[in-house]
């Protein structure tokens, strides 16, 4: 199971420079597979309604949650104390410790563009990473 990070998702979702790798990614690997946090879907919810970009939120949970069978993980309020911890613990930002947190907690690997993961223990996979894995 892969839990993809939301610059994952934004990559894809605003065209940026990765986003054929995204694209690759999401074409190859089954959706019951694949992952994103409930911080992830609001952190994107916040950005695409920021960018005046309404419809294309909304077609990305028709097209990624209620269609496509990606799966929305969640952290319990009692597990905000190890998010805490992992973020002092690896250096990590909010975001991103959740993220963290998220894919150790739920025995996932992480899927990211952001290089702070790299020097931790469960560290990350690039989408790049994934879709050549895959294909060997």
């Amino acid at each position: 199971m892969f839990l993809l990070d939301t610059n994952v998702w934004l990559e894809l979702l605003l065209d940026q420079e990765h986003a054929p790798h995204v694209r690759r990614l999401l074409n190859r690997i089954p959706s019951h597979d694949l992952a994103l946090t409930e911080f992830s879907l609001y952190s994107i919810g916040i950005i695409l309604t920021r960018l005046k970009k309404d419809a294309l939120f909304k077609d990305f949970i028709g097209d990624i949650l209620e269609t496509g069978g990606v799966r929305c993980v969640r952290l319990e309020s009692h597990e905000f104390v190890s998010l805490l911890d992992i973020g002092k613990r690896h250096s990590l930002d909010f975001d991103d410790a959740y993220q963290y947190a998220a894919a150790e907690l739920h025995g996932m690997t992480l899927v990211s563009l952001d290089a702070h993961f790299d020097g931790t223990p469960l560290g990350r996979r690039s989408p790049m990473q994934v879709t050549t894995t895959e294909n060997s």
